[in-house]
């Protein structure tokens, strides 16, 4: 199945889904609706002619105060298939708030936790949503452009 086909199969389940693409990037990626992005991984993950059985990578992205945004990026895989495809969803920088899919793909778990932890983006429905890379009494979100590293933690010298 190619980029267009699936976009296709995708606009007649969830037509509001599809916010735009990006067809200059590798893998081809779809700008997502960030309130189906649950929703449309359920169906990509369950449908028969994509079976996008596994979550490669998740990232997330800070934009910066200018463009007062960030972003999750989710690279699906189709094992079966051999078909890539990325989507992207823009969130609020000040409310980076959008639904896990850590029930569909458990892979999530961790990379969510991840980009929580550094980036400050709160998953819905996260079965464990902690920090997983800095001590749980850590100030701040380390990856965010605007972040300030403390001079020390627990009077340990932080900066070099």
């Amino acid at each position: 199945m190619q980029f267009e086909e699936i976009k296709s199969l995708i606009e007649k389940e969830l037509p509001e889904a599809i916010l735009g693409e990006d067809l200059d990037s590798t893998p081809t990626t779809l700008i997502i609706k960030p309130d189906s992005i649950y929703q449309l991984c359920s169906f990509l993950h369950l449908n028969e002619n994509t079976y996008f059985d596994s979550l490669s990578c998740l990232t997330g992205l800070d934009n910066g105060e200018e463009k007062n945004s960030m972003e999750v990026i989710y690279n699906l895989y189709s094992i079966p298939f051999d078909m890539h495809l990325m989507l992207r969803v823009v969130l609020d920088r000040n409310n980076p708030l959008i639904n896990s899919v850590s029930e569909i793909w458990k892979t999530a778990d961790w990379h969510e936790r991840e980009a929580y932890d550094l980036l400050g983006i709160y998953f819905n429905n996260h079965p464990d949503l902690r920090r997983i890379l800095l001590p749980n009494d850590w100030k701040g979100y380390p990856l965010r452009k605007d972040y300030v590293e403390p001079e020390k933690y627990h009077d340990v010298k932080v900066k070099y």
